[in-house]
């Protein structure tokens, strides 16, 4: 029934809101305490096992933070976990992923002149890449490569290099960017879940036990979450860049990514260094900027043409056989396709918005649940009834989606 396609979309939003306040609180929580670790003064007057101390105010009171590297000398009354963040943040992302994606897997997931697989293959790559994605990485950590913290960073980068070009040979440009942010999204919800609180309820028990922490499980949980830190903008940018073809549907994709990552080492390595009072790097913003330019120099590099298959996908046949469907069609091409083109002719559009394209019968017929959401039940396409939709022709548009879904040829 129709109405499914509209709970449905209701479902993404819901599920997309909680995925962005639970990540606004775990990233908001990380990036204070890498502030506050870094901004740590070393005075003579701290208890012993005490690291370091700052002094900080806000909303008016002043708060006085006491860091111990390894543990204090007895079990406080009171502990403060930082975890469920980290964990909602990654539940609330891969039920979007199963949502968006998988439930959408034909149009979204699935680029059948990239690599033609069924929906199902699909989504099995998409799971597995991440399970597998993690188990790698975490082995990595662990060899005696991970002894050295920066040769290990190195490695990682190569990895998700690999990663980003993998992608974009299975799937869509905007399901790989996608994935590589929950390629790395799952890389750090897991060093919360299997590595960084494991050590500190270690550490707990120790202290409940009256025993001395060991100072070990204290270091890997620091590196652990020192790649976190580099991580996290990158993570931003790639859950952002479903909404910028320029970014995710071009040529060089894979390399457009693995320069992300490169942003991302340049921005925090300023701000962790202000933070630690270390100076103020100014040539991480002038980097930065250089690498952003060669991003959007690349994004204007076409691919070569492609030959694509014209016809109507048998799952959309109903929309294509429904009588409404010529109707439609036309004013798809007369009120949409100036812009949802492969070469838009509506003047300050270079890309289709979203890399939505309306040309033909099988574009048309593949997006008719986004066409009756966007321009049949709303008024959010096109911006501003710029094309002036009338609504006549939205009614129309519900009607063939509606009909077509309800089987009424």
């Amino acid at each position: 029934m129709y109405e499914f396609a509209i709970a449905w979309e209701w479902l993404g939003l819901a599920v997309r809101w909680l995925h962005v306040i639970t990540a606004i609180a775990w990233i908001g929580s990380s990036f204070y305490f890498i502030a506050l670790d870094l901004g740590l003064v070393k005075r003579p007057h701290l208890p012993a096992g005490a690291y370091g101390e700052e002094w900080q105010v806000h909303g008016g009171g002043f708060y006085h933070i006491q860091k111990y590297l390894v543990a204090p000398a007895s079990m406080p009354e009171h502990l403060t976990w930082f975890k469920w963040e980290a964990y909602t943040t990654w539940l609330s992302g891969f039920a979007l992923l199963c949502v968006v994606y998988y439930g959408g897997a034909d149009l979204f997931l699935i680029d059948r002149h990239v690599l033609d697989v069924t929906e199902w293959q699909a989504i099995g790559l998409s799971v597995a890449s991440l399970a597998i994605g993690w188990i790698f990485y975490d082995q990595l950590c662990k060899s005696p490569l991970g002894r050295n913290t920066w040769g290990l960073m190195v490695l990682l980068y190569l990895a998700l290099i690999a990663m980003a070009w993998g992608y974009t040979q299975i799937f869509t440009g905007r399901a790989a960017f996608l994935h590589l942010g929950a390629f790395t999204a799952t890389i750090m919800s897991a060093n919360v879940f299997f590595i960084i609180i494991p050590n500190q309820k270690i550490v707990v028990a120790d202290l409940i036990a009256g025993r001395t922490p060991d100072p070990k499980y204290g270091v890997i949980a620091k590196q652990r979450s020192l790649h976190n830190n580099y991580l996290t903008l990158p993570v931003i940018f790639f859950m952002l860049s479903n909404h910028y073809p320029l970014a995710f549907a071009t040529a060089y994709n894979w390399i457009i990514a693995a320069l992300v990552f490169l942003m991302g080492v340049t921005i925090r390595h300023w701000f962790n260094t202000t933070h630690a009072r270390k100076g103020r790097p100014t040539w991480t913003w002038i980097a930065t900027t250089v690498i952003f330019i060669v991003i959007m120099w690349l994004s204007t590099v076409q691919k070569p043409p492609v030959e694509t298959e014209t016809a109507v996908a048998p799952s959309n046949l109903r929309f294509a056989e429904n009588v409404h469907f010529t109707a439609a069609r036309d004013i798809v091409q007369s009120r949409c396709s100036m812009c949802h083109a492969a070469e838009p002719v509506w003047e300050g559009v270079v890309r289709p918005p979203k890399n939505v394209k309306l040309e033909t019968d099988a574009d048309i017929t593949a997006h008719a649940r986004e066409i009756y959401i966007q321009a049949g039940r709303s008024h959010a396409m096109p911006p501003g009834n710029i094309t002036e939709v009338t609504a006549d022709e939205r009614a129309l548009l519900s009607a063939w989606f509606e009909s077509a879904v309800e089987g009424k040829m």
